[in-house]
């Protein structure tokens, strides 16, 4: 940020940020390059997207950590330039503000001038013919996978429904993850681990070191794989399968691979389990049928144990995509799984 000796300068933008683009990135970085702070307001706007506040905020503050960046959890939702509406954002501006000064007001809109009039402050416009950057708020969230330029990983990941198939070895997961990809034009992340283990297993053992990268592996996999996903990204197991393999060869695992055990239990919009009713693929890389079994209910019993809504698949890989198709179409990312199973 600018530094100025003589007299600090402030700057202020706001908007819905929904999503957040590279046009309002645009608009943030040169408040930024123009000023020593830099304010951010971000409506909560539920009528317009159903991406939580918080999730926006953190887009801005995970690119943008010098900035402050303030929660309008209450501002209005009037849109229009009458008197009274104008009067009214712009008393829950000076509000939000608490009586801070502020030397630049940043907009591309027609509502820079009266805001900024309020302010007291230069109404700075950029790019308001979007020819610097020709996207808008709107366009994104039409088309997501079609704006992806215009938009930070750091956001897009956000936009994409992670779907993950979880169940014992040989329950058809990485078939149905496959399938379903190619269904929907979009990205799969396979099992990470069967490859490590081809490559690294000694005595048809991995250490616990190497479960962990695995587990790591996996996750930077399908985080790139996130990023050029078409709505959808399908997951082929996670880090809490991992632990289970780690549990039941050593007894234990490292704290690491506990800890993205965990954060995998928040990580997925979606979760399927593939039930054990197909025949047992008994390739040299598993441990038999009895094993399987006794993995599925691991892996039923943690979902449980952590109160994770599942849905259980069974039946051809047909019956297993159609039931999956079926959630899907009624299921919508940051609303409850309630509005699915009603």
């Amino acid at each position: 940020m600018k530094m100025n000796t003589q007299s600090k300068t402030t700057g202020l933008t706001l908007g819905k940020f929904a999503p957040l683009h590279k046009g309002h990135q645009l608009m943030i970085e040169t408040a930024i390059e123009e000023n020593d702070d830099v304010i951010v307001l971000i409506y909560d706007s539920p009528d317009v997207t159903d991406v939580p506040l918080p999730v926006r905020a953190k887009w801005i503050r995970t690119l943008y950590p010098g900035v402050e960046v303030i929660e309008a959890w209450d501002g209005p939702v009037e849109n229009g330039y009458t008197p009274e509406i104008q009067r009214m954002h712009e008393e829950h501006i000076l509000a939000m503000l608490g009586g801070r000064k502020i030397t630049r007001f940043y907009s591309s809109e027609k509502y820079g001038e009266h805001v900024s009039a309020a302010l007291g402050a230069h109404n700075r416009q950029v790019d308001p013919g979007r020819l610097t950057v020709p996207v808008s708020g709107t366009r994104v969230r039409h088309d997501p996978y079609g704006q992806r330029r215009y938009v930070d990983p750091v956001v897009y990941r956000d936009l994409i429904t992670k779907v993950v198939f979880l169940g014992a070895p040989s329950t058809g997961k990485t078939t149905l993850a496959g399938y379903l990809a190619n269904l929907h034009g979009t990205n799969w992340m396979p099992e990470y681990g069967r490859e490590y283990w081809a490559e690294h297993q000694i005595g048809r053992r991995l250490s616990k070191e190497q479960l962990l990268e695995i587990a790591e592996g996996h996750l930077r996999r399908e985080e790139k794989l996130t990023e050029e996903a078409n709505k959808y990204v399908f997951v082929d197991t996670d880090a809490r399968t991992t632990l289970r393999f780690s549990m039941y060869y050593h007894g234990g695992a490292l704290p690491k691979l506990h800890e993205l055990a965990e954060a995998a239990a928040a990580r997925y919009d979606l979760v399927f389990v593939c039930d054990t009713d197909i025949p047992y693929d008994d390739t040299w890389d598993r441990s038999g049928d009895a094993q399987r079994n006794l993995f599925q209910k691991q892996i039923l019993a943690d979902l449980n144990m952590r109160r994770i809504p599942y849905f259980v698949l069974s039946g051809t890989l047909e019956e297993r995509a159609a039931r999956v198709n079926a959630v899907l179409a009624k299921h919508r990312k940051y609303r409850s799984l309630a509005e699915v199973l009603a």
